[in-house]
Formats: C-alpha cells, sequence, structure tokens
C-alpha cells in the first residue's frame, strides 16, 4: 500500500466524489477523479455497494488496490466509530445505526483503521487549510452556502463542524436567511417574479435593479450574523463556498461595508471548490491527532 497516496472521499445527498491525493504535493491527482449518482433512498448493501465501486475505480486508475481513506460525510453521524445517524432526512435511511465504516472496510477487504471520517463541512475548511486560500491562518471560519448552510471552525490547527445553521438570528434561523431558499423568497417578495434559484437571479444583473438588491441585503444579512461570531472566536479569515459563493463580486460590497472595522479579518473565497473537501478529508489520516470528532453534523 502506497501511504503517500490517500482517497479523499465526499459522500453527498445524490452522489459520491473520490479522488486520489498525493499527500506530499497536497494536490489531487486528476486522472483518478470519479463522480457517481447515488441513490441515497436505496437499501444499505446497494449504497454501500455503490460507493466502493467509485472507490476502487478511483485507485484503480492510478494501478492500486483500495488502501487509506478519509471520508467527508453529512450528519448528523457519529464519525470516530462510523455509525450513521442520519435519519428522516431523505438520504441514506437505510443506514441508520449501521456501522458504515466496519461495512465499507470489510466490502473493500482493508482494515477499519484506514478509514478517517469527519464532518463535510469540517473537511471543507480543512481543505482550504491544507491546500487552498487558508494556509497559514490560524483562526478561520468557513461557511458553506447554497441549499442548506454548512458552518466550520479551525481554531489553532484544530477544525470541527461549527453547526451553526440553527443559530437564533431575526426572526428565525440563520439558514432561514443564508441559503438559496432565501434569494427565491426575498425577489418574489420585492417583485412578485419567480425564480428559481441564486444562478438565474446572478444572471438578471446588471439590468435587473431588484435582483441586486436581494444581493446587497444578503450581503447585510451575512455580515450582521458574522460580526458578533468573528469576535468571540477572534477569527482573522473567512472562507466561503457553496453555489452562492459563486456570486460573491455581487454581495461582497455590502458584506464588508459591515466588517470595515474589523481591520484584520479577511473575506475569501473558496478556492478549491468542491475539490475542498476531498483534500480536507484526506489529510485527516495524517492528522488524526488533530481532529474534533462531533456526533452532530450540518
Amino acid at each position: 500500500m502506497n501511504k503517500s497516496i490517500v482517497a479523499g472521499v465526499d459522500i453527498g445527498g445524490s452522489h459520491i466524489t473520490v479522488a486520489l491525493v498525493d499527500m506530499h504535493s497536497h494536490k489531487i491527482i486528476e486522472h483518478t477523479w470519479r463522480r457517481f449518482c447515488i441513490d441515497a433512498g436505496g437499501i444499505a448493501a446497494a449504497i454501500i455497494s455503490d460507493w466502493c465501486v467509485a472507490i476502487k475505480d478511483s485507485f484503480k486508475a492510478n494501478n492500486l488496490t483500495p488502501g487509506s481513506l478519509g471520508i467527508a460525510m453529512p450528519g448528523p453521524f457519529n464519525y470516530e466509530q462510523g455509525i450513521s445517524l442520519m435519519q428522516n432526512q431523505n438520504k441514506y435511511d437505510a443506514l441508520y445505526g449501521l456501522n458504515v465504516k466496519k461495512l465499507l472496510a470489510d466490502a473493500l477487504a482493508i482494515s477499519k483503521s484506514n478509514i478517517v471520517m469527519a464532518n463535510d463541512a469540517a473537511c471543507f475548511l480543512q481543505g482550504e487549510i491544507f491546500g487552498g486560500v487558508a494556509k497559514g491562518n490560524r483562526n478561520i471560519l468557513g461557511l458553506t452556502l447554497g441549499t442548506g448552510l454548512g458552518s466550520s471552525l479551525a481554531i489553532d490547527g484544530k477544525v470541527w463542524d461549527a453547526d451553526l445553521w440553527h443559530t437564533p438570528f431575526k426572526k428565525g434561523i440563520a439558514e432561514d436567511y443564508l441559503s438559496n431558499r432565501w434569494f427565491v423568497k426575498r425577489y418574489q417578495e420585492l417583485s412578485g417574479e419567480e425564480v428559481k434559484n441564486v444562478k438565474e437571479l446572478a444572471q438578471m444583473i446588471p439590468v435587473n435593479k431588484v435582483a441586486q438588491q436581494v444581493f446587497d441585503e444578503f450581503g447585510e444579512n451575512l455580515g450582521t450574523f458574522l460580526l458578533p461570531l468573528t469576535k468571540k472566536h477572534h477569527i482573522d479569515m473567512v472562507v466561503l463556498g457553496g453555489n452562492i459563493a459563486q456570486a460573491f463580486v455581487l454581495f461582497k460590497p455590502t458584506l464588508e461595508q459591515l466588517l470595515i472595522d474589523e481591520s484584520i479579518l479577511e473575506i475569501k473565497q473558496s478556492l478549491l471548490g468542491e475539490r475542498a473537501a476531498l483534500l480536507g478529508a484526506a489529510s485527516y489520516c495524517l492528522r488524526k491527532d488533530n481532529f474534533t470528532m462531533q456526533i452532530n453534523g450540518s
């Protein structure tokens, strides 16, 4: 087994992405990239089998048999023991209560000790620290902005899921104001028209002033949410990922205006995109001592 090559695995609600990572260069081995659709509503045996097909195929692309795996997994999940706690989320209900780590290890004919599992939001931030925009920073907040709100904190080298999505905020919780559905709802409130998602709304600019107003308000919401967190944890960098972050330039001015007094704080868009979770997950195979296990996920 080549210990310098580790598989980074990202488990999503409808897909699995796998790529081998060179742990010396901190880079993905591009020709090993695999992304397969998964029936998250299927039976446990089928889910495990489909995951293993993708993992084996990635190793095979580099003429290797399965070795060490770092897996980014949504929560809730007992990452240390490898037991799924996901239930009634329209994904992976069949795995509830099962030792997923053991099932994978048996199916891949490797030891359980070769598999490290971590929260997907934490893996995103760890990946940006390992090989992205957050290199060299100590206190970092990572947010993945999309269908939901993922969050993670890195303080003095330790990374964990911050679980901020349900933080009380304004008239609801943070995810009500910092997700794709807020954009859809707010644009309809202001214009009386419907829009599918953030990408479609961004394409309306600069000809649609209401669309820009929505992005301005989002920047204000995000800044208002971030301000107490950055002060509490002495954050020196915020890294934004997820689909909404692709439109960062559209809400950056109002966001930075609210944080203007925090002169040491940097707001950066993810450099790695979906590669961040793969690199972060793989890097945990080298950083087990710095891994804070979390039971509750995003």
